[in-house]
């Protein structure tokens, strides 16, 4: 049983790390036109720009995330608990959907400035100067408004873990609030801070939808104009693979951060926080500090899309379709996630082998890679594989079959499923952990085979982890742009994609029923998460 489940653990890896590996070999072959090409035009475009969006990104959420991490955990003012789960609510919403509205709502033409000129009298753009939302700064803006929540969510958790002990030490030797949170509290939450952090800019390096309509040269954008505009696939994977090596580069660094900064808390003195009352200007600014992005980021382009849906009457004859669309491929990758991550949970459970353990570590690292990245490592191999049953089938039955792999959507859920398969796995082998040996070793000792057992035994455990788990992962997928753009079979839209197309188009009015249906589906496991966060808090 043990060398049965090594060996389809080999399997598996060799497959669903395939497109990963695929990309990064192509780092050893070369075209010296087209890369002297590319580094005498927009080869430094692309790096500066990633740079520069990934260092505004991590300046923001750090921030933002940080500040009202603190406020909510460790002080007191009016509508604290409500902010506490209210801070999540921009996670349902897509950056490149908060760039369309936003670009819709700031526009010459839009609400702001019509009555920024109707109130000062000014005649047109001569008269007065509006910051242009579409330029790095607004993409900055968009990607930290809706991935704030990583470092928040860490970063509240570390504080709460934090010793009673520890905050009233330092607090008795004199140190002001102020002071304890940087020199005590601060230092304390970094881990995690930092693990946040990489999150999003791993998200950051991940966004196509953002940059493109923003006109930003990255190398998410890059990859996409040098496959489809030049039609390089090579250089286009040659590109994928400097991003995956940037993203692996991220965390490298995230790990050493980690293991160079040990903190040790006394679990036994933690206790309820001792909170510092704010009252007055003091709390008002704290709760302006906690509402501000979760307006920005959720609740005002929410009810923009609402406006704009309710001006039009109607929400489009395909709309149905793709939700239909999207709907059965986020459904067959949840399922099917669902049910691979349950099963590589529960080897990790019984296998010990080093081995078993560094390969299931390295099978939920597609998360971490972008998805285009994904996309280009997946789309290349098939095709390979689809010409070659071409011959065979040809050169056997007098008739080439067509795209068999990389045109349907087994290759489009295969992609998703490298992609976000690290969601089940965590999620179900957090909650197969709590589940005690005893139970296994009783029913091995009467004779049940080990996955009889996890059938029987540890999946009705733990089926509220796997349905959570599969939830979030169908919403991923709902939400999903670049791998989808590039893998979708022929005449068959989405969604994401849709709203993408409208808005290249400058057709924002109609991208905003599918844009609307995407935010609200995206609400579901932000209010389980928040749920559960409250629930937590009460217990």
């Amino acid at each position: 049983m043990r060398y049965s489940l090594i060996f389809c653990l080999v399997i598996f890896l060799a497959i669903f790390l395939s497109p990963i590996l695929f990309v990064l070999g192509s780092i050893f072959t070369y075209n010296y036109e087209t890369w002297n090409h590319l580094a005498q035009t927009v080869l430094w475009d692309y790096i500066l720009n990633s740079l520069y969006l990934s260092i505004g990104v991590a300046i923001g959420t750090t921030v933002i995330g940080v500040s009202t991490a603190w406020l909510v955990s460790m002080c007191r003012f009016p509508s604290r608990s409500w902010w506490e789960w209210l801070l999540l609510m921009p996670l349902a919403a897509p950056a490149y959907i908060l760039a369309y509205v936003y670009t819709e709502f700031l526009a010459f033409y839009g609400p702001v400035q019509t009555q920024l000129r109707q109130w000062f009298g000014w005649q047109g753009m001569a008269d007065y100067w509006f910051p242009n939302i579409r330029s790095l700064g607004g993409a900055i803006l968009m990607l930290t408004l809706v991935l704030y929540p990583y470092v928040y969510l860490l970063a509240r958790v570390a504080f709460l873990e934090q010793s009673v002990c520890t905050m009233e030490a330092s607090r008795s030797l004199g140190a002001n609030p102020w002071r304890s949170f940087w020199r005590v509290a601060l230092p304390l939450a970094r881990p995690s801070i930092v693990s946040g952090v990489t999150l999003a800019l791993m998200e950051t390096l991940n966004d196509y939808g953002t940059v493109q309509y923003f006109g930003i040269d990255t190398f998410t954008t890059g990859i996409f104009r040098t496959w489809f505009g030049l039609g390089e696939r090579q250089t286009a994977m040659q590109l994928a693979a400097v991003l995956t090596l940037l993203v692996l580069w991220l965390i490298l660094v995230e790990g050493w951060t980690r293991r160079q900064n040990r903190y040790y808390q006394d679990f036994k003195l933690q206790q309820s926080p001792v909170r510092y009352e704010l009252r007055g200007g003091r709390a008002i600014a704290a709760i302006v500090v906690c509402a501000l992005p979760v307006v920005l980021g959720f609740f005002l382009p929410l009810a923009l899309l609402i406006e704009m849906v309710w001006e039009q009457k109607s929400i489009g004859r395909d709309f149905f379709l793709l939700s239909r669309n999207s709907f059965l491929l986020a459904l067959i990758a949840a399922l099917v996630g669902a049910l691979l991550g349950t099963v590589l949970a529960y080897i990790k459970r019984v296998g010990r082998e080093r081995f078993v353990q560094y390969g299931l570590y390295l099978a939920s690292m597609g998360y971490s890679i972008p998805g285009s990245v994904i996309a280009v490592g997946t789309l290349v191999p098939l095709g390979a594989v689809d010409q070659w049953l071409n011959r065979v089938v040809e050169a056997t039955l007098g008739t080439r079959p067509g795209l068999l792999l990389s045109g349907s959507i087994f290759a489009l859920v295969f992609a998703y499923l490298v992609r976000f398969l690290a969601i089940p796995f965590n999620s179900i082998s957090a909650s197969l952990g709590k589940v005690k040996p005893q139970l296994d070793e009783a029913a091995q000792s009467l004779g049940s085979p080990q996955f009889v057992n996890l059938w029987k035994i540890h999946t009705p455990l733990i089926q509220g982890s796997i349905l959570t788990s599969a939830l979030i992962l169908f919403v991923d997928v709902m939400k999903e742009l670049p791998a989808t753009i590039v893998m979708r079979p022929f005449n068959w839209e989405t969604l994401a994609v849709r709203v993408y197309q409208y808005a290249a188009d400058e057709r924002l009015l109609e991208a905003t029923a599918p844009a609307l249906m995407i935010l609200i589906v995206g609400l579901i496991p932000v209010l389980i998460l928040s749920w559960q966060i409250r629930r937590s808090r009460r217990h």
